[in-house]
């Protein structure tokens, strides 16, 4: 199933028998579907028939949609006026300016661009109808080919971020064992000097406070605490997890921009914790590493639908 962004452009004109018809549909990213139409009030009957036909194939994103009709002239291109409503406004403005003298009369370049008075074809309302949907299926299925052409693009960008954080996984992972080793063998020494169990330089052994066995079984305690806490293998793990989940919600496709962003939730929480737990440098700059990589993938992924 393929994978839609919430960005998309398309716009068909069609010459029907009353006139020129456009339909223009786009959309940007939103929560949730969003939809704006723009079109004429002597149009607005139709609106429904466009809501019903973007609902189907659209489920998020901030759509609008424009609808204009440039209907043609009378008499197969021949201008004709309506000459019933050149006389009411004749009559009109004779009324006008019989009450208000001083008011300048109308001229022609007015007259002619009033609405109504140069005759327009007349079309049935159902024919108009069928036109309407007619054009808006073309735009639809353009427009629906221009989010996917988007969102497939964007899937590759993100199945390449998914495939560099695996790489640094997969690096960082084997050092976690000799890090806590090394670690755990430091804080052994620095307890037991602190502990009066290692003897100075001098020969001379430091005041013991208590006994051996007292000694070491709280050293034992606080290297393993210690150990614990530096130990980001479960980390490690569950990011690992995540980016294979990650990797098959983008292989199945369909609507998964809210899921892809639940899983940037969880993937920056296991960076996080990467960071704050690392014990040595090549840990950090793996932490910094994966959050511009997830922070990358976020950006993209509040674009998909």
């Amino acid at each position: 199933m393929s994978i839609c962004s919430m960005t998309g452009y398309a716009v068909t004109t069609h010459e029907t028998s009353g006139g020129t018809l456009t339909i223009e549909i786009k959309s940007v990213n939103s929560r949730f579907l969003d939809l704006q139409f723009r079109i004429n009030d002597d149009l607005r009957a139709l609106e429904s028939g466009l809501r019903e036909a973007l609902m189907s194939r659209v489920t998020r994103g901030k759509v609008e949609c424009r609808l204009s009709f440039g209907r043609k002239v009378a008499n197969g291109g021949t201008q004709a006026l309506n000459t019933v409503l050149l006389a009411d406004l004749s009559l009109m403005q004779n009324e006008i300016l019989q009450r208000f003298s001083s008011a300048p009369p109308m001229t022609v370049s007015e007259l002619l661009r009033w609405p109504g008075v140069i005759e327009e074809a007349s079309i049935a309302q159902d024919t108009l109808q069928a036109d309407v949907a007619a054009v808006m299926s073309t735009t639809l299925n353009a427009f629906v080919e221009s989010r996917t052409r988007e969102g497939s693009a964007l899937a590759s960008m993100l199945l390449s971020r998914i495939d560099a954080m695996d790489a640094i996984v997969l690096k960082i992972a084997p050092l976690i064992p000799e890090v806590v080793a090394q670690f755990q063998q430091k804080a052994i020494e620095r307890l037991q000097e602190a502990l009066g169990l290692a003897e100075q330089n001098s020969g001379v052994s430091a005041p013991k406070l208590l006994t051996r066995e007292e000694s070491l079984e709280r050293i034992r305690q606080e290297v393993t605490l210690y150990g614990i806490r530096i130990d980001v293998s479960e980390e490690l793990s569950r990011m690992a997890a995540h980016l294979n989940e990650t990797r098959q919600i983008l292989k199945k496709g369909g609507q998964v921009g809210k899921r892809l962003d639940f899983m940037m939730q969880e993937l920056n929480r296991e960076a996080n914790t990467l960071g704050a737990k690392a014990a040595i440098k090549d840990l950090a700059d793996a932490s910094m590493e994966l959050k511009l990589l997830i922070e990358q993938m976020r950006e993209q992924v509040q674009n998909l639908e």
